[in-house]
């Protein structure tokens, strides 16, 4: 598959790239303007810089990286953010600091990551009832666990 990227604000950062042979995800990087303070509990838009062209029937989730998560309290607020196949704006991350200590983001900071995956449409056929099963209507932690 291949990607059309577009600059906006970011030629002196890396494009998305996987780290490794076996990674599943590009990372994202920062493009704030400078240092940007999150204070434990707020939560920040922050720009990437980079606006994609995704194949149809594909999409680009966007996922927190587990080191900020673990270390920093860092994460995304929508897990994953998905990134549609005729959304062609500036891709941003809806940040939000879970730990207890101020976090300094600098510019350039690999911030996210990005995977792409398949989408299969749905056809919806309405019917006047669903056939049965064991499970039935139980959610929401309804095995005890």
């Amino acid at each position: 598959m291949k990607v059309r990227i577009q600059r906006l604000h970011s030629n002196d950062l890396p494009l998305p790239r996987y780290m490794t042979a076996g990674s599943s995800g590009v990372d994202l990087y920062a493009a704030v303007d400078g240092d940007l303070s999150l204070a434990p509990g707020q939560v920040r838009l922050i720009p990437t810089g980079i606006a994609i062209a995704v194949d149809e029937d594909y999409e680009a989730q966007i996922r927190p990286r587990s080191g900020l998560a673990l270390k920093h309290g860092l994460t995304l607020l929508n897990t994953p953010g998905t990134i549609d196949a005729d959304y062609r704006g500036e891709i941003k991350l809806i940040v939000i600091n879970l730990g207890d200590k101020e976090y300094i983001l600098k510019r350039g900071e690999r911030i996210a990551q990005m995977v792409f995956t398949r989408v299969e449409k749905a056809q919806f056929i309405e019917v006047e009832s669903l056939d049965e099963t064991a499970r039935g209507a139980g959610g929401f932690g309804h095995t005890g666990v």
